[in-house]
């Protein structure tokens, strides 16, 4: 296994995997009413079967080549994660997304680990173009999105039905020569 430091913070990036779903599990009922606010994940992550379940989906994401997904930890402890939640090399496109437990934010924490994938889906594996969907009341989301440099391409209306309620999905996007370009201007 691998870690990958997000900084001076004791921040780490890992793979997470379907034998890491009591931490998972913990992980999510720890801030399930935070990450739940503008995301369905603890909707779906109820129990052990559940969390290994998701987890497993990951795995056979990983295996096909079609998304992955990582953990966040702070000092030994799994706080948020990172993910493809989309990806398709044979188009040059993929989606990357996040959550994090409430104690957890304000750190930079999402933004520097989704710079990591992004430099890792641009500059290794030749995507074109990334994306960002967040619900248009998910302001912390938003602001990943512009501090990554992405550019706001649209509005699905009403389109991200959650818990009941009709939802504006904001799409976000960056393409790879707009990344290497702000990349290097840094």
């Amino acid at each position: 296994m691998f870690a990958v430091s997000l900084g001076d913070d004791g921040a780490e990036l890992r793979p997470l995997e379907p034998w890491q779903a009591e931490e998972y599990l913990a992980h999510m009922d720890r801030g399930r009413e935070f990450i739940g606010t503008h995301i369905a994940l603890p909707d779906f992550v109820t129990d052990l079967p559940s969390a290994r379940a998701y987890l497993q989906s990951y795995a056979d994401k990983t295996a096909a080549d079609a998304g992955r997904l990582y953990g966040i930890w702070l000092d030994g402890t799994l706080v948020g994660g990172v993910l493809f939640r989309i990806f398709e090399p044979a188009h040059g496109t993929c989606e990357v997304g996040c959550w994090l437990e409430p104690g957890a934010v304000g750190r930079g924490l999402i933004t520097r680990a989704v710079t990591l994938l992004i430099d890792w889906a641009v500059d290794v594996r030749g995507m074109h173009r990334v994306e960002w969907v967040a619900s248009a009341g998910n302001t912390p989301s938003i602001k990943v999105a512009k501090r990554l440099g992405m550019t706001r391409e649209g509005v699905r209306r009403e389109s991200y039905l959650y818990r009941g309620v009709r939802h504006d999905s904001e799409i976000w996007a960056l393409l790879a020569d707009e990344w290497r370009a702000a990349r290097a201007a840094r």
